[in-house]
């Protein structure tokens, strides 16, 4: 079984900055990919953020210049850092890990979800 266990959510002012974190532990034989979504209120569950095992990024158009997605692979952890949030970033974020086993079993993993607040 795998884990993934989030953490840095919170409340920030328009303008301010928050880290999430997001550590995967378990039966990991190697992980694909990790990324992060967000979902509001009355919204269907979004891609922020994806980083693959090779580094390589990709980002919703919303984020892009303001969120850099980052991991570390001797941790098995990935971060979201968000700077000059607005309040329509405003949703629970959830941390999504593509883990392969030690059988070769490749699986999709998610998170519990913390809470993001801007204040306007």
């Amino acid at each position: 079984q795998v884990q993934l266990v989030e953490s840095g959510g919170g409340l920030v002012q328009a303008g301010g900055s928050l880290r999430l974190s997001c550590a995967a532990s378990g039966s990991i034989f190697s992980i694909d990919a990790m990324a992060w979504y967000r979902q509001s209120p009355g919204k269907e569950r979004e891609l922020v953020a994806i980083i693959a095992s090779g580094g390589s990024t990709n980002y919703a158009d919303s984020v892009k210049g303001r969120f850099t997605i980052s991991g570390d692979n001797a941790k098995n952890t990935v971060y979201l850092q968000m700077n000059s949030l607005k309040p329509e970033d405003t949703a629970v974020y959830y941390c999504n890990a593509e883990i392969s086993d030690y059988e070769g079993i490749v699986n999709d993993y998610w998170g519990q979800g913390t809470q993001v607040t801007v204040s306007s």
